[in-house]
């Protein structure tokens, strides 16, 4: 690197923050997006090198372009009101292998009865109510926190 560009460099550090601003509307042709003084430094600093040693090659731009889906690359959140499209809902997490099929009625003894507890495809259903976890079912039940795979003896992989 030139002494000329190393000292350009330096007096980046030293610039007040509206001729930083100043320097990456130059140096860009637009104003810049935000006001973080290491980041305009460092866009300054990258175009900087870039103009006096010679930017990526040829083949570097090409795979560069391979690579990138310039659609959906975003610098800037949309302004308010604009029409985005809302993002695909997540894929359902994948069921614990612990647990037997949507179906199956879990039993245990507990104090002087049975709790039954059958299993649903997105929870379970124990004395007429629906819970999110065999824990939930547990602290129903006992009334206090515990582990729903082992209270239910599950915790060996579902081999019980």
């Amino acid at each position: 690197m030139g002494t000329e560009l190393a000292k350009e460099l330096a007096a980046l550090d030293r610039l007040p923050m509206s001729k930083l601003r100043d320097r990456y509307a130059e140096a860009f042709g637009e104003p810049p997006s935000g006001n973080s003084r290491p980041w305009l430094a460092r866009r300054l600093a990258w175009r900087l090198q870039e103009r006096a040693l010679g930017g990526l090659s040829e083949r570097a731009k090409a795979r560069a372009a391979e690579l990138a889906d310039d659609a959906d690359l975003r610098v800037v959140p949309p302004r308010p009101g604009a029409a985005v499209t809302p993002a695909p809902p997540p894929a359902p997490a994948p069921a614990d292998p612990r647990l037997p099929a949507p179906g199956t009625v879990l039993t245990r003894p507990h104090k002087r009865g049975v709790l039954e507890v059958q299993v649903l495809a997105d929870g379970f259903e124990f004395a007429g109510s629906r819970y999110g976890s065999l824990s939930a079912v547990a602290k129903a039940a006992t009334g206090s926190h515990c582990n729903g795979f082992a209270f239910f003896g599950l915790a060996g992989g579902g081999k019980s």
